[in-house]
């Protein structure tokens, strides 16, 4: 029989992680929140909980980030670099920020109260040439570090199907970066295995302007109140999992106000 009887240093091992963890929590809880909606949020169907991000509500007491997640959101960054490396190596001219040092991105609806644009985003990067092969160019370039399961599951239905919220992310910025005449190039690293995945995704008119319009109406309301909640029950799975659920479903909300007229911001 196997002994599963840890090994001393796992009380130390545990104890350590736990003073790490203590401390990325804490600092991350101390970050001020956005005053803007990302364009990384758009592709989320909710617009009870983009209003609750837009407007700054606090989260509930128990749906903080823990260390463990917040490395694994670090992880994600880290194999950006390690992506663009990859690219430039292979022949590809990656560009990644401006000569200024600042990620190439894009800003609409200005507000004077909170001094920034309402809804912005920044790219991971743009190709700006590399093998015939593999153009044409330039093209907005994506980059996502993903788990095995979410990796694989991308590899056999495409981005689009399998990470709506990275495909509307990316049909905002080929709008509005103007990089919406060639396919743009979404790579995926399997951090389990270190496989990538890589998909050409053309400009999707439709998604850009849908994803336009959700970011208008939710930065359109005063109250988060005034945006529809996902599903009309709170056991719905997507509202389990939602940072805000008690706040929604405990409040007593008043009644829904109607969406105002979609905008069309050039697209």
């Amino acid at each position: 029989m196997m002994d599963f009887t840890p090994s001393p240093a796992a009380a130390f091992s545990d104890a350590f992680q736990a003073h790490i963890d203590a401390a990325m929590e804490a600092a991350n809880q101390a970050q001020p929140p956005r005053n803007y909606i990302g364009a990384s949020r758009l592709g989320e169907e909710c617009e009870r909980m983009l209003g609750y991000e837009y407007h700054q509500t606090p989260k509930d007491p128990d749906a903080h980030f823990q260390g463990k997640t917040l490395r694994i959101f670090d992880r994600g960054h880290d194999a950006e670099t390690r992506m663009a490396n990859y690219l430039r190596l292979a022949g590809f001219t990656v560009l990644t920020e401006r000569p200024d040092g600042r990620q190439f991105g894009f800003g609409v609806a200005w507000d004077d109260a909170r001094g920034c644009y309402r809804i912005s985003g920044h790219c991971d990067g743009v190709v700006t040439a590399g093998p015939d092969d593999f153009g044409p160019y330039p093209k907005l370039w994506e980059m996502k570090a993903l788990g095995d399961k979410g990796w694989k599951d991308t590899q056999r239905k495409g981005v689009k199907v399998s990470k709506p919220l990275y495909y509307a992310q990316m049909q905002l910025y080929m709008a509005y970066l103007g990089l919406a005449d060639h396919p743009s190039l979404f790579t995926a690293i399997n951090g389990n295995t270190g496989e990538i995945y890589a998909e050409l995704v053309p400009f999707d008119h439709a998604a850009a302007q849908a994803a336009s319009d959700r970011g208008a109406r939710v930065v359109s309301t005063l109250t988060p109140d005034e945006l529809p909640r996902i599903s009309k029950q709170s056991t719905d799975f997507r509202c389990k999992f939602c940072s805000y659920a008690q706040r929604c479903w405990s409040e007593a909300q008043p009644a829904a106000a109607e969406a105002p007229a979609p905008w069309n911001w050039g697209n």
